[in-house]
C-alpha cells in the first residue's frame, strides 16, 4: 500500500491500524531546536479523541503519545520523530458481523477488489482512527509556527448552520461546548439534534471552517503546488471529506468581477478578502480560511440491504461504537493538516533566501 506519507519537506509517514497494537508515525524535516509543549500537544490530541461526550463513539483510548526518537532534552534535534499511540480499548468482536458483507459506502469492497484482503476489525488502515497520528504532526507544526494562528469550528450540522461571519466569532468559544461551535445557542441546537439522529440510529454530516491569520505573505508555489490546492488535498485526505472550498468558494461563482475584487490598500493589504488570503497560489498576508464538507458516518444502526464476498444480497445492521455525528471530532485534524501544510511550505519558501 502506497501513499502513506504526506509533506515535501516537513513530511509526516503514518502507520497503523484501528485495532492494530498501535497507530504511530514519523516526521522528517522538522528543524531542530523547538522546545516542545508536551501538554499542548496531549491537549491536541484529547480534542480528537473518542468517549470525549455523549454525542460522539464511546471508545475509549487515552490516545497517549509516545515519543521514540528526534527529541532530547524536550527540544527537536532535527533527526525523525518517530512516535506511537498505543491501541488500549479494541473490541474486535464488535465487526465479527461484517467479515464476510461489505458495508455500504465504506471501503471494504475497494480494499478487497485492490489488495485482495482487507481488516474488516473497525476498517482497518481506512479507518477514521489513522488520523491520530495526523493531530501529533500538526500539534509539533503549531509550535514550529508559533506566530501563525490556526483555528476551526463546527459551523453546520446537518440542515443547522451558523451564519455568522468569522470575523464575529469568538474563537475562544470554540472548546465551550462538545459540538465545538462557537455560538451558545446554536451548538444547543446542534447537540440536540445529533443526539436525537443518535437515537433513531442514523447519523448526520456536517461543516469545519478554518481561519488561518497572520500568515506571512509568500507561501505557496505557482502552477501545480498552489497553497490552496495543498491545502484541499490535505483536507480531503481526511476521511469523510467530500468538499472543499476556500475564500468565496461556490458563492463566487455567482459574482462578477466588480464585486469580486480584492481592492487594494496603499500597504498591500486588500479591502475585501473574497481571495480567501491567497492569490496565484500564494498567501498574500490576509487571513486564509476555508470550509470543509463532511459526509455522514456510514455506518448506521439500521438494517441495510449490502452484499457479501460471493456477491450475494444480505441484510445487515451496524454494531460496536460509532460517531453519530463526526464533524465535532474532526476540529482539530482540520487545524492538523492545516499546519502541516502551511509548515511544509514555510521551509520551502526558506529555501529562497
Amino acid at each position: 500500500m502506497a501513499g502513506n506519507s504526506y509533506g515535501t519537506l516537513y513530511r509526516i509517514t503514518t502507520f497503523g491500524e484501528s485495532h492494530g497494537e498501535a497507530l504511530g508515525g514519523i516526521i522528517d524535516g522538522c528543524p531542530p531546536g523547538i522546545t516542545l509543549d508536551f501538554e499542548a500537544i496531549e491537549r491536541e490530541m484529547a480534542r480528537r479523541k473518542p468517549g470525549q461526550s455523549a454525542i460522539v463513539t464511546q471508545r475509549k483510548e487515552p490516545d497517549a503519545v509516545q515519543f521514540l526518537s528526534g527529541i532530547f532534552e524536550g527540544k527537536t534535534t532535527g533527526t525523525p520523530i518517530g512516535f506511537i499511540i498505543p491501541n488500549t480499548n479494541q473490541k474486535s468482536d464488535d465487526y465479527s458481523h461484517i467479515k464476510d458483507n461489505y458495508r455500504p459506502s465504506h471501503a471494504d469492497y475497494v480494499y478487497d477488489k485492490k489488495y485482495g484482503t482487507r481488516d474488516y476489525r473497525g476498517g482497518g488502515r481506512s479507518s477514521a482512527r489513522e488520523t491520530a497520528s495526523r493531530v501529533v504532526a500538526g500539534a509539533v507544526a503549531k509550535q514550529m509556527l508559533s506566530e501563525i494562528k490556526i483555528n476551526a469550528y463546527v459551523s453546520s450540522v446537518g440542515p443547522l448552520f451558523l451564519e455568522k461571519p468569522y470575523q464575529e466569532i469568538d474563537f475562544s468559544k470554540i472548546e465551550s461546548n462538545p459540538v465545538r461551535c462557537p455560538d451558545d445557542a446554536m451548538a444547543s441546537q446542534m447537540e440536540e439534534y445529533i443526539r436525537e439522529i443518535r437515537k433513531q440510529g442514523d447519523t448526520v454530516g456536517g461543516t469545519v471552517t478554518c481561519v488561518i491569520q497572520n500568515v506571512p505573505v509568500g507561501l505557496g508555489e505557482p502552477v501545480f503546488d498552489k497553497l490552496h490546492a495543498e491545502l484541499g488535498k490535505a483536507m480531503l485526505s481526511i476521511n469523510a471529506v467530500k468538499g472543499f472550498e476556500f475564500g468565496s468558494g461556490f458563492c463566487g461563482a455567482k459574482m462578477k468581477g466588480s464585486e469580486h475584487n480584492d481592492l487594494y490598500n496603499a500597504d498591500g493589504t486588500t479591502k475585501s478578502n473574497l481571495s480567501g488570503g491567497i492569490q496565484g497560489g500564494i498567501s498574500n498576508g490576509m487571513d486564509i480560511y476555508f470550509r470543509v464538507a463532511f459526509k455522514p458516518v456510514a455506518t448506521i444502526m439500521q438494517k441495510q440491504e449490502t452484499i457479501d464476498t460471493e456477491g450475494n444480497f444480505v441484510e445487515m445492521t451496524g454494531k460496536g461504537r460509532h460517531d453519530p455525528c463526526v464533524v465535532p471530532r474532526a476540529v482539530p485534524i482540520v487545524e492538523a493538516m492545516a499546519a502541516i501544510v502551511l509548515a511544509d511550505f514555510y521551509l520551502i519558501n526558506k529555501t529562497y533566501l
